[in-house]
């Protein structure tokens, strides 16, 4: 028992992915560091509830609804909240006054609570209304893209659209792909190699500071409960 995740991605540039996941006699997990916010749905003993999540720079414990169900939508890197900026959601969140199980609220504005198949749907409407805005510069440049402005104006924009340092950004991401790896079997050195650790220590540190697991509890499936679906694939 514990959370019960699925994760599925998407093809709408606004998103990164969308989850759903249901809490079984837990009370607490590890949270595990991402460079994304989201909004994120739940129903607990028949109430509504709704809140926006933010980056999270580390690996933390953080409480857990017993017996909610969960929708969450992780947006791509690079877009905000008009209404809230994002640096000010870094290892925080906020909850949305009024969610009811049809309905939640956010932007001055009604929307309709999504199911785990709508996202890509409500996520459209936020951007037509502009409540949810993207900083261009900061997708070309995550995915190596080139530009004119110079290096400081990108950090500047960077850490304004995320909220994080683009050197930071790459090691959550990294981390969570070697904490994927070795869920699936990958053995440490192995993971090391393919993402260019120095070596098994230093993969061993980055785990603890930004996934809160060792390597061999990753691989055994031990810790409790983790707030990482550790089943999703990983093709890069």
């Amino acid at each position: 028992m514990g959370l019960r995740f699925t994760t599925r991605a998407s093809d709408s540039p606004w998103i990164d992915t969308v989850w759903t996941c249901t809490s079984e006699r837990v009370t607490q997990m590890t949270s595990v560091a991402t460079v994304h916010w989201g909004l994120v749905f739940w129903n607990q003993e028949g109430k509504a509830y709704a809140a926006v999540s933010g980056p999270e720079s580390g690996a933390g414990v953080a409480p857990v609804p017993e017996g909610a169900t969960f929708v969450g939508i992780e947006f791509s890197l690079g877009t905000s909240l008009r209404a809230v900026p994002t640096p000010a959601l870094v290892d925080a969140g906020v909850e949305l006054p009024g969610a009811t199980r049809r309905t939640f609220q956010l932007d001055g504005a009604r929307w309709e609570t999504p199911g785990p198949d709508d996202a890509e749907a409500l996520v459209g409407r936020l951007v037509r209304a502009g409540a949810v805005v993207r900083d261009p510069l900061v997708t070309e440049v995550h995915w190596g893209g080139r530009t004119e402005v110079s290096a400081r104006t990108v950090e500047r924009r960077f850490r304004a659209a995320t909220g994080l340092t683009q050197g930071a950004v790459r090691q959550i991401e990294r981390a969570r792909e070697a904490a994927l790896l070795l869920a699936g079997g990958l053995a440490a050195a192995d993971v090391v190699g393919r993402l260019a650790y120095y070596d098994e220590p230093h993969l061993a540190r980055a785990l603890q500071r930004y996934v809160g697991r060792t390597a061999r509890q990753l691989r055994e499936g031990g810790g409790g409960a983790i707030a990482l679906d550790l089943v999703q694939p990983v093709t890069s």
